[in-house]
């Protein structure tokens, strides 16, 4: 890799294969760190909740427990791991008072072990998509289904479908990951001491 002269490398590993997930990765670090080239791997991490988190809770612990797995697999894997951060995202959905919405979880781990974890906005779900979460399907499956479209989660989400494309899955895991990493820009004014 050629570094630009004073250029500081930011290396970032995604608990995901998918690029929806990791094109706003980078995107977010690149935001955030606009004199830092951002160098992104990926590896298929393992959510340990259900395919469809069908709560919040479900849904943070997912993209927890993929942040958590990242950073063991480089610590057992790769003993002189140089990544900066471990980044995972879970979308899922839960119903609320004003009615039944999807959203996501994302969680970003430090090299020096500070867990930073931010929600999206909630994007209102139909009944009719909701009833089919509940009966076990995959939001992104059911929005193929209605929408007559092909791999949505890996393109515009149903995020993109139901906002005629003015957002995107991955403008929303964009702008989560860009508020949760805040702290590490200022880490002095969110320190407890």
């Amino acid at each position: 890799m050629v570094v630009k002269t004073g250029s500081t490398v930011i290396r970032i590993c995604v608990g995901s294969n998918n690029p929806v997930k990791v094109g706003a990765a980078k995107q977010a670090f690149t935001l955030m760190y606009p004199n830092h080239i951002v160098h992104c791997e990926e590896i298929h991490a393992p959510s340990g909740v259900a395919d469809q988190p069908m709560t919040e809770a479900e849904t943070r612990l997912g993209a927890q427990n993929r942040t958590h797995y990242c950073a063991r697999y480089y610590n057992e894997q790769q003993s002189d791991s140089d990544i900066d951060y471990f980044v995972a995202m879970e979308g899922g959905v839960d119903k609320f008072e004003e009615g039944a919405a999807t959203f996501a979880y994302v969680a970003i781990l430090s090299n020096k072990g500070v867990l930073m974890t931010g929600r999206s906005a909630n994007l209102p779900l139909p009944s009719k998509v909701y009833k089919r979460l509940q009966a076990n399907e995959e939001l992104g499956v059911v929005m193929d289904d209605i929408f007559n479209t092909s791999n949505i989660r890996q393109k515009g989400g149903a995020i993109g479908l139901f906002t005629n494309h003015a957002a995107t899955r991955e403008s929303i895991y964009t702008q989560a990951l860009v508020l949760a990493l805040a702290p590490s820009l200022h880490p002095e004014h969110y320190s407890d001491q």
